[in-house]
């Protein structure tokens, strides 16, 4: 496909436009209640809860939330700054197999559910990430999860009305804007996964 190229492109636009995108996404962060870091405290004292007993963490969700699924899943098995021990973390958005043949078989909105009811078990954690909370097929795994007796996370902006009724955690970034809330989800997901390095592996 052809486009209309770099003609025209203003670089004294761009970078004024890149400036003003940045201070925007500062001041949504600046803007992360103490209540809302509370309750990443808190997600994080229940997933070494859970850790200590066995169990393991599961992240969902879709487009660039399931890249950021994918991303948090990998930080806790791969490392973040310490040289360590692996952690049970998966995301249930890498089997392009299952993926596939549920959204054919059944439906789409049962994509995750159906991976949660297969694997998940009681004691563990599952996290959805969805930016406008309402996204039917993270709703669907979460609800999965509490019926299997997991703990349930959400990640989500300013629209929370239906997740809260899916999840024991939510952590809700004060914007409405999905790149805004996307660039606040991976900070908040490095801070969680600083949280449970840091206790379980930091000497200091």
């Amino acid at each position: 496909m052809k486009t209309r190229g770099a003609a025209g492109f203003d670089r004294a636009a761009a970078v004024r436009r890149a400036r003003a995108q940045l201070r925007e996404s500062c001041r949504v962060k600046q803007r992360i209640s103490a209540k809302l870091l509370a309750e990443l405290a808190e997600f994080a004292r229940l997933t070494l809860e859970a850790f200590g007993r066995g169990r393991r963490v599961y992240f969902f969700g879709n487009g660039g939330s399931a890249a950021d699924a994918q991303h948090l899943a990998a930080e806790l098995q791969g490392r973040l700054r310490l040289n360590r021990a692996a952690l049970p973390a998966l995301a249930l958005t890498t089997n392009t197999s299952a993926l596939t043949a549920i959204a054919n078989d059944t439906r789409f909105s049962d994509i995750f559910a159906r991976q949660v009811e297969g694997l998940v078990e009681r004691g563990d954690i599952v996290v959805g990430l969805t930016t406008s909370g309402a996204s039917a097929n993270v709703l669907a795994g979460l609800r999965a999860a509490r019926r299997a007796g997991a703990r349930t996370v959400a990640f989500t902006g300013a629209r929370t009305e239906r997740i809260r009724r899916a999840a024991d955690i939510v952590l809700a970034v004060p914007s409405r804007d999905t790149q805004r809330i996307q660039e606040a989800h991976i900070t908040l997901g490095h801070i969680y996964c600083d949280l449970i390095e840091r206790h379980l592996f930091s000497r200091r």
